[in-house]
């Protein structure tokens, strides 16, 4: 299946996302709140595209808009950029103390939100992906609560999880980086919650806590295992296989 975008013909899959087609050609589309690894959530609305079709135009989100027919697409029309400017001032309204914002307000030539009421510590623009990270994992620690100006993502009550592993999941798929996680002294404290750090047995690092590393191998089923690294476990497998195979 052929779609153009921004006058390059692509070749597509039959319900693969605009997005993934675009980036697989070398075309950029801005996004924050997408993920390769928890696709289809679309909250940020960075990436919107203009599609024309039968010499109509709309505009899609392309992370979440699926390739079923042949289309032409742009990406950079002075619509799009209009509205991404538009999205981007709203976003910084709600995250000003964001980084990555930070830089899209000055790539987008927008000023400091003046119109909107704003906590200028925020990080957070809501996106929901920490939330559905903890979701897909099976905790569901975190979640957003409250409506309107006070919502927020948070654990129940406001208090620590009894569901949280500490894994970190939710703070590395952040795009604003507005989880605070720290690591220190053989601890981590993240959602309020301080858990043990794990040494690897083999090179000393630190690498999981012991709810993460006990979850892991309750879901895969070990009975017995070895508290390694992922690299030493990777090592240890092919000291293994050469062993057996003499390879």
């Amino acid at each position: 299946m052929k779609v153009i975008i921004d006058g390059k013909e692509c070749e597509a899959n039959r319900g693969e996302y605009l997005l993934a087609v675009a980036r697989r050609n070398g075309i950029e589309i801005p996004t924050l709140c997408h993920s390769d690894a928890i696709p289809g959530l679309g909250s940020c609305r960075l990436c919107i595209v203009e599609v024309i079709e039968n010499g109509w135009s709309k505009v899609v989100t392309s992370c979440i808009f699926p390739i079923t027919r042949e289309v032409e697409v742009l990406t950079n029309s002075e619509k799009i950029k209009r509205m991404r400017k538009n999205i981007v001032m709203l976003l910084s309204a709600e995250a000003p103390n964001s980084e990555k914002i930070k830089e899209l307000r000055e790539e987008y030539g927008v000023p400091e939100p003046k119109r909107f009421h704003v906590d200028n510590t925020e990080k957070c623009m809501l996106c929901g992906l920490c939330a559905k990270a903890c979701e897909e994992l099976g905790s569901s620690a975190i979640s957003t609560v409250d409506r309107g100006v006070n919502k927020k993502v948070s654990t129940p009550y406001d208090e620590p999880s009894a569901e949280c592993i500490g894994c970190g999941a939710c703070a590395f798929v952040c795009p604003t980086d507005a989880i605070d996680i720290k690591d220190s002294e053989g601890k981590r404290v993240i959602w309020g919650k301080s858990f043990e750090m794990l040494k690897c047995e083999c090179c000393g690092k630190e690498f999981a806590t012991k709810e993460q590393y006990e979850y892991a191998h309750k879901k895969s089923g070990e009975k017995e295992y070895s508290i390694l690294c992922d690299k030493c476990k990777k090592k240890l497998k092919a000291d293994q296989f050469k062993e057996i195979y003499g390879v």
